[in-house]
């Protein structure tokens, strides 16, 4: 205590030592003294007020305690008054087994007589029950079914309280009520005939199925308050418990599939659509199907049986089942487009489980995949494999058609522009294009493999297009008159070469999203490269055919007929005018080339001519007259393909330019300064080799020996550099049998 007050007055000088910190705070101690005093008070008062509650609650308690100790003394004395008196009624009880028998036979008989009247009515009953199985009258038959059913569990259930054992008397009973399990058996029979066209009945009858509902509905109860007795007595009745709900779902579930099933109407020997007619009717139904159940099944059933989502699983199931078993069967590649267009695309689709009709209750997104992944990679493998066979035969058959008309007597087609084609570009293209097609409604990465493929074999089979088109030229060199449409075929598959990289730009720009995926970005420059080659050697054999024809009037070139007055140049200029006028049929691109390389072998021609030394100018008349007829030619020749190369936009001056080159060389009068042009001759021409100024010295035959010797040696100082841009005409004359040490001599 003295600690206590001790901290006590040491919290109250600290208390005071805080007020009066300020002198005039001392005027103020008198109204903190009664401040301090109403909080005495206050406290002192709650004090009281708590100890008074406390001891209040413990004088309670003590009288609770007491009264409870007098309830068990009580309580103690009727125990043992009770246990006396049972010590005392033991004999008595044992005396009274008799009239328990008879309490438990009296009950039995109670029952008995309480359902007498139909004990003995139960074979009207059953006559009744089945005429109204057979009027379609199920809610009344069932009524008379339980009536029937509740007299035979009755008795049946007294028979097992008295004597459980006793199986006579039981076989008795269910002897007697035996025609009642067949009522119940052909009553469920025609419920679930009702299940099974249910989807037409909710239709037509929709109160024949709420009854059937209602049907179901009674036996679950009385299937759950048997099972209920069964707990407490271990009794339960024969039949029971006969679970109709459950039943019900199997019916319909039996009946889903065997609707899935029965829709395959054809097989691909009677109809090659046959799976595409086959989805297509699945389609049809079970959105009809699903509809009717969604707007009219729902009200006939309770809601707790579920029976919009219950029916859409077992249409789901039933259509994975049936796309698993035909993914197993040995489908063709146009099947199995079919078949995965219709599981990826048309089944989530507003065709069928998107359709507004259907929403919101179908939630595509909750489904499960009608194919796993692995069955439908395994498709997909399959058609890729039997689409590349495919593919292969196609082209390879198209090739062949194609080689056949090249043989045919009539010109092939033209195109709107005039050009000359054959339908091969079209038939690969087409063909193409309907695979992808195709491809792209199943999904995007199919649709990019297939083209990947297609350019594979595009390209494996331009390289065939290549070696065809060759022989075809080697065959005609052979024999000139056959085939007879040989240039014409010959321009047709040139022009087919630009159609072919067209459309493989095209079909790419169309079908592929990103142009640098791998495999498909590297196709394209081999495919060009392919296409060029078969066009350069085609428009090279047209070349050796206007060559062959012009070899004749080549060979006049630079001899004494020649200078005599030879038109082997006019003859040239037609006929090569002629031929490019057939010529006139190839595309653009290809036809400038071809003019082009045609202007140069006809310089290099003339070229060779001058090297082969057929003529030796024995006085400067000679070469005047030579040299101007050269120039003369040069222009002739210049012109014709200024004409032939109008609308290119080339400059087609430079190769006959050399022409008129070395006729100066030739036209030269005075020997001094033919070291000067043939110097200027070999900087123009830096391809151009000692052997041809030898031939071209000797063309003009009057060439001293130390100026052959002169123009020699600063020829062997190297030649000039020759410019980007500039075209060999010399490097491919070869000079015959002549040599500089024979020209120096």
């Amino acid at each position: 205590m003295k600690e206590t007050d001790r901290e006590a007055v040491a919290t109250a000088v600290q208390r005071v030592a805080g007020m009066l910190q300020r002198p005039d705070q001392l005027d103020k101690v008198e109204q903190y003294r009664r401040r301090e005093a109403r909080k005495k008070a206050s406290v002192e008062a709650r004090l009281k007020a708590a100890i008074q509650s406390q001891l209040d609650g413990v004088r309670t308690g003590l009288s609770q305690l007491h009264n409870a100790l007098n309830d068990v003394k009580d309580i103690q004395q009727s125990l043992a008054d009770v246990s006396k008196d049972w010590r005392q009624s033991i004999n008595t009880i044992e005396s009274l087994k008799d009239v328990k028998d008879a309490v438990v036979q009296h009950s039995q008989l109670a029952a008995a007589v309480e359902n007498l009247k139909n004990i003995f009515s139960v074979p009207e009953i059953v006559r009744e029950t089945q005429d109204l199985i057979e009027q379609g009258a199920l809610l009344q038959a069932h009524r008379k079914l339980m009536d029937l059913e509740c007299s035979r569990d009755g008795l049946m259930y007294e028979q097992y309280r008295m004597d459980s054992g006793n199986t006579r008397d039981m076989t008795l009973i269910h002897g007697y009520f035996g025609s009642t399990q067949g009522l119940s058996d052909e009553l469920a029979k025609q419920l679930w005939m009702v299940l099974q066209r249910s989807l037409v009945t909710v239709r037509r009858d929709p109160t024949l199925l709420v009854s059937v509902v209602r049907i179901i509905e009674r036996e679950e109860k009385i299937d759950r308050r048997i099972l209920d007795r069964k707990k407490q007595t271990g009794f339960v009745p024969p039949g029971r418990p006969k679970n109709w709900k459950e039943k019900m779902f199997t019916i319909l579930e039996r009946t889903v599939t065997t609707r899935i099933e029965g829709t395959q109407a054809d097989t691909r020997e009677s109809d090659k659509m046959w799976l595409v007619r086959h989805l297509e009717i699945i389609r049809k139904y079970v959105l009809d199907d699903l509809i009717v159940a969604k707007n009219l099944m729902v009200q006939c059933f309770p809601p707790h049986y579920e029976i919009f989502k219950n029916l859409l699983n077992m249409y789901h199931q039933a259509l994975s089942t049936r796309m698993q078993e035909l993914a197993s069967e040995d489908l063709e590649a146009n099947e199995i487009v079919s078949l995965l267009t219709w599981v990826l695309n048309t089944y989530t689709s507003t065709e069928m489980m998107r359709n507004v009709e259907l929403a919101p209750e179908v939630d595509v997104g909750t489904l499960e995949p009608l194919l796993s992944p692995h069955v439908v990679s395994e498709l997909l493998d399959t058609y890729m494999s039997t689409l590349t066979s495919n593919i292969i035969a196609w082209l390879r058959k198209a090739l062949e058609t194609d080689k056949k008309d090249w043989v045919k007597e009539t010109e092939p087609e033209a195109d709107q522009d005039g050009y000359y084609q054959t339908t091969l570009p079209a038939i690969v293209f087409q063909m193409f294009e309907q695979n992808l097609q195709v491809a792209a409604q199943i999904s995007e990465d199919l649709k990019t493999k297939v083209l990947v493929l297609c350019l594979q074999q595009m390209n494996s089979f331009l390289s065939r297009y290549k070696d065809e088109a060759q022989l075809y030229k080697e065959e005609h060199l052979r024999n000139r008159q056959h085939p007879h449409c040989y240039v014409q075929y010959m321009i047709a598959i040139i022009n087919n070469c630009q159609t072919f990289k067209e459309s493989i730009v095209s079909l790419k720009r169309k079908y592929l999203k990103n142009e640098v995926e791998e495999g498909v970005s590297l196709s394209q420059p081999s495919m060009d490269g392919i296409l060029d080659a078969i066009a350069k050697e085609g428009c090279g054999g047209l070349l050796e055919e206007v060559f062959l024809d012009l070899e004749q009037h080549l060979n006049e070139l630079m001899t004494k007929k020649w200078l005599l007055g030879s038109n082997a140049v006019d003859i040239i200029c037609v006929t090569v005018e002629d031929y490019f006028n057939d010529f006139a049929k190839i595309k653009k691109p290809y036809k400038k080339r071809m003019t082009a390389e045609a202007h140069r072998r006809v310089v290099v021609e003339y070229l060779r001519a001058v090297m082969q030394k057929r003529i030796s100018f024995r006085s400067p008349e000679e070469r005047k007259e030579g040299a101007e007829k050269m120039v003369r030619e040069a222009e002739q020749l210049r012109f014709l393909f200024r004409k032939l190369a109008s609308g290119f936009g080339e400059d087609v001056d430079g190769y006959c330019d050399t022409i008129v080159a070395v006729a100066e060389v030739i036209k030269l009068t005075d020997p001094s300064l033919l070291y000067l042009e043939v110097s200027t001759l070999v900087s123009k021409y830096p391809d151009i080799r000692d052997d041809h100024i030898g031939a071209l010295l000797a063309v003009r035959g009057d060439a001293s020996r130390d100026m052959k010797q002169t123009i020699m040696e600063t020829l062997e100082q190297g030649p000039a550099q020759a410019s980007p841009s500039y075209v060999p005409l010399f490097k491919d004359i070869v000079v015959p049998s002549l040599n500089v040490a024979k020209l120096l001599k």
